[in-house]
């Protein structure tokens, strides 16, 4: 691609993108560029330095107070628990609200659970949705390939169960937290890890917490085909197929292609979901999403595997189109998502 195509294509993503979302994106494009070294490996400390943290704080920041649990001190997997104020009232303490179990995005590689971006996320989705959110600080790649992040999601799920048998729970949970209404909700490579977390969990005995429902935010699937969307966005906003490429041979097995069943779910390796008791599904799609291609034949295959999925196309919107609160993006998520969790199954 040469340089006046790249003016072009600069000048009209500027056209599109809101000028704080530009700003936040292109500089998280900026520090994830930097980090990956020529020759295919990660500077993880200088990712780490780069990342801004925020602490837990019990005293509710915003409406939410939030506390971080080690779950496996070894492997290093934790939790931070948001909690919003208001379900702690004398008025609503009874009332059931229902928990959310959250996976960041950053392509399997970037982020944590205590990002400032993804804390402020979470905390958005506790007050707005009403909802305890158990966001997961699971292993990344590449030191911890596939498919240690959907082994310790799966492991975050079984310490809640754990803490409602031996009625641990309310030392971290509220006493109104609902484990019957649980839903698996992730952005990106999160989204990824929702979908295989939950296909585990699925034919799992997690009794008494009950997944009621996956929520995926462009979820970052593929293939080894390029798409008509991928060949169209390539370079685009913010994201090339080159990055795309350099995180799925980072996450997916030495010598495994993007037709791996974690990346391409209803590819040529792929295991038939049909008999799989899967939950009802809101997938949400960014329309400028160079992944858009591949998000839709997921939905298509979920469908064609008998099972409920609800779908939100949303125009105009880039990666990153949940982040900013006050947006007219940040609020069709948070109505389908609240509208999506009121719905009977």
């Amino acid at each position: 691609m040469d340089s006046s195509n790249d003016e072009m294509q600069l000048q009209k993503a500027k056209s599109v993108v809101p000028l704080n979302t530009w700003i936040l994106i292109s500089n998280l494009k900026l520090a994830y560029n930097i980090t990956r070294r020529p020759d295919g490996t990660f500077n993880r400390h200088l990712a780490e330095f780069l990342d801004r943290k925020v602490g837990a704080n019990i005293s509710p920041v915003d409406g939410v107070s939030t506390m971080d649990v080690n779950i496996d001190r070894i492997a290093g997997v934790w939790v931070r628990i948001f909690v919003p104020v208001s379900s702690q009232s004398d008025e609503t303490r009874e009332e059931k609200i229902p928990v959310f179990l959250y996976f960041h995005g950053g392509s399997f590689v970037h982020s944590s659970a205590n990002s400032a971006i993804y804390d402020a996320v979470c905390r958005s989705f506790a007050k707005l949705c009403s909802a305890v959110v158990v966001s997961v600080n699971f292993r990344r790649s590449p030191e911890h390939r596939y498919p240690v992040a959907y082994e310790d999601g799966f492991t975050v799920l079984k310490w809640i169960q754990l803490q409602a048998l031996t009625g641990l729970g309310n030392a971290w949970l509220p006493s109104n937290a609902d484990l019957s209404h649980c839903y698996l909700i992730g952005d990106s490579s999160g989204a990824n890890i929702v979908h295989h977390v939950g296909v585990t969990a699925a034919t799992a005995d997690l009794s008494p917490v009950c997944i009621r429902g996956h929520i995926l935010m462009m979820p970052m699937f593929g293939g080894m085909k390029r798409t008509p969307a991928e060949i169209r966005l390539d370079g685009q906003y913010f994201v090339t197929l080159k990055d795309r490429d350099y995180y799925w041979q980072s996450f997916l097995p030495d010598g495994a292609d993007r037709d791996h069943p974690a990346c391409n779910i209803f590819g040529p390796y792929s295991e038939d979901l049909s008999n799989v008791p899967l939950p009802p599904s809101l997938v949400m799609i960014a329309d400028l999403d160079l992944l858009q291609d591949w998000q839709m034949e997921y939905v298509q295959g979920m469908r064609d595997s008998g099972k409920k999925i609800e779908l939100v196309v949303l125009e105009h919107a880039t990666v990153g189109f949940f982040i900013f609160p006050n947006t007219e993006h940040f609020h069709r998520v948070i109505d389908a998502i609240s509208s999506f969790i009121r719905t009977p199954i």
